[in-house]
């Protein structure tokens, strides 16, 4: 005899199973199955935001600071329609994530009463797979498979509904056991042969690198694969994470999206080698092309999606990178011989004064002029920024305009250290940095997010504060949408700034945070921020720092 369970305990108990320690939510009346079956689970923390939006954008920052699945649950219809912008970003990404969400009675569902939706329609275009669970029986192995989906590689999130009468139900169910997909595959040895022939036989090739760099904890090997060549080695357009090792002497920073600026970056290579990226994911359309014509590429990766998606490749190797390099690199020594090793020394050399510690030096240089400027210099201030920050802190940016230099400033040194806005939906970062910070408790977590950012999803910090988390939140308060007045400026010659502006009235970020039980403070001039920061990055606990800033245009 199996012994008895409901619904509801069953789930927890399941998620449990497959690694989940948090479940992030929002509870509403179809999810009170689940508030009620916490009892029972005493071990599993449930970390409550005050808005659906937030309950996902938290567990994607818990996932990518952890590289772990997570779970969160929704309110029906509503409550996940307020999720899918979070559920986008996530999407985005590729985070391993079970989103569920609580579902009216089979049968009552039918009468469409208050709230109801459909809600598989409603996720299918944002996830790997949704369904909705109808029978108690089967819960165990959707829970498994939405599990096993999530994270096999391309990870992403998964969807299920869950009725109430399922939750209520009880019955003698096998739980089954969890399955993982080792998906760490290399190449056959004839495709390792001829990418690593490929890659000599180019002259000046470059390396553009992305997010599987992370995914698979490559950037060691990313690096040696750059030494090793004595190449160039680029993040991609879209540098949302550690892709690469900032330090390393063949680093030249982040490609911009600006097609014209990219094009012209990549014209003196004759290869371009990419790895776990899209690599040329561009924003605002250009007649201008970013790929220079007639360059070729070779490209690895397990998103299968970005091989060869806009641009044809030589040789696309459906691989893990980390696997794949590990591999790749002897070949390419045994092959290249002493004149690999020789041209390598020649291609570093050339790079050291050009390459991006370089770079970052003529760049602090400059920005440090601003020191003395009124209103505060937004560069400037994302300098004192990453100065003033622990060494082990990680650093969560949406500052959008106001951090336009951060990947410039802040070097990549671990791949959880940097976390960034992917998608372009703003208001991520805020909770995602409680999410980051709930995943990394020995460790200082500093979000740096613009005014509009912040006013997304402001109510983040009160799950911040309620959980004591050791996160500093600089808001740079430019009084409005700066990069939208950019946008319209540069595109369309228009200075009327319609809808833009926070000045009348004003938002005072100070206020907002004290009220959701955060330290804060404002800082308005420049002699007041380096002590600030020291005294906040230094002491425990969730605190604000709001600076007001340059909003000039």
């Amino acid at each position: 005899m199996m012994n008895r369970i409901t619904g509801r305990s069953a789930f927890l108990a399941l998620l449990k199973d497959e690694g989940i320690t948090h479940l992030f939510g929002n509870p509403g009346t179809t999810e009170l199955p689940v508030m009620h079956a916490l009892k029972e689970h005493p071990d599993l923390t449930y970390v409550m935001a005050m808005q659906e939006s937030l309950v996902v954008a938290i567990a994607d920052g818990y996932s990518r600071a952890s590289g772990k699945l997570v779970a969160c649950n929704v309110h029906v219809a509503p409550g996940l329609g307020n999720a899918m912008g979070s559920l986008f970003n996530a999407s985005f990404t590729g985070t391993p994530m079970i989103l569920t969400a609580g579902q009216q009675e089979q049968g009552h569902g039918l009468m469409e009463p208050v709230l109801y939706g459909p809600l598989v329609q409603m996720a299918e275009p944002l996830v790997k797979w949704a369904v909705e669970v109808t029978r108690l029986e089967d819960l165990p192995r959707i829970v498994r498979r939405a599990a096993k989906i999530a994270t096999t590689p391309p990870t992403g999130p998964v969807f299920i509904s869950l009725p109430g009468d399922i939750l209520n139900a009880e019955a003698g169910i096998e739980l089954g056991r969890s399955t993982r997909v080792d998906t760490r595959v290399k190449p056959s040895d004839e495709s390792l042969q001829a990418l690593a022939q490929r890659i000599l036989k180019a002259q000046n090739p470059v390396i553009i690198a992305g997010d599987e760099i992370v995914k698979s904890d490559a950037l060691r090997e990313a690096a040696s694969l750059a030494e090793t060549l004595g190449c160039a080695a680029y993040q991609c357009s879209t540098p949302y994470g550690a892709h690469f090792l900032s330090e390393s002497p063949c680093f030249m920073g982040a490609l911009s999206r600006l097609q014209k600026q990219v094009r012209e970056v990549l014209s003196p290579y004759d290869l371009m080698i990419v790895l776990g990226a899209d690599p040329l994911r561009m924003s605002v359309y250009s007649e201008v092309d970013p790929k220079p014509e007639g360059m070729p590429i070779v490209q690895i990766g397990l998103v299968d999606w970005d091989l060869a998606k806009n641009y044809a490749a030589e040789i696309a190797l459906k691989a893990d990178v980390k696997e794949t390099l590990r591999v790749l690199i002897p070949a390419l020594k045994a092959g290249g011989g002493a004149a690999l090793e020789s041209r390598a020394k020649q291609g570093i050399a050339a790079l050291t004064s050009k390459n991006w510690t370089a770079k970052r030096k003529t760049l602090v240089e400059q920005i440090s002029k601003a020191g003395d400027r009124s209103p505060i210099d937004p560069d400037w201030l994302a300098l004192q920024v990453v100065e003033a920050m622990p060494q082990n802190a990680i650093l969560v940016d949406e500052g959008l305009t106001s951090s336009r230099h951060m990947l410039a400033l802040r070097p990549h040194r671990d791949r959880y250290g940097y976390h960034a806005l992917a998608s372009g939906g703003i208001g991520w970062g805020l909770p995602a940095s409680v999410g980051v910070s709930i995943a990394n408790p020995d460790r200082p977590v500093v979000c740096f997010s613009g005014d509009g950012s912040a006013m997304y999803s402001i109510q983040a910090l009160w799950t911040a504060a309620h959980h004591k988390l050791p996160l500093t939140v600089v808001i740079v308060n430019n009084g409005g949408y700066r990069i939208i007045k950019q946008r319209l400026l540069a595109f369309h010659g228009d200075d009327h700034y319609v809808g833009m502006d926070f000045i009348d009235p004003k938002v005072d970020f100070t206020a907002l945070a004290k009220s959701l039980g955060l330290e804060a403070m404002r800082i308005t001039a420049a002699e007041d921020v380096a002590a600030a920061l020291k005294s906040a990055f230094g002491r425990p606990g969730a605190k604000v720092i709001e600076v007001l800033v340059d909003g000039t245009v």
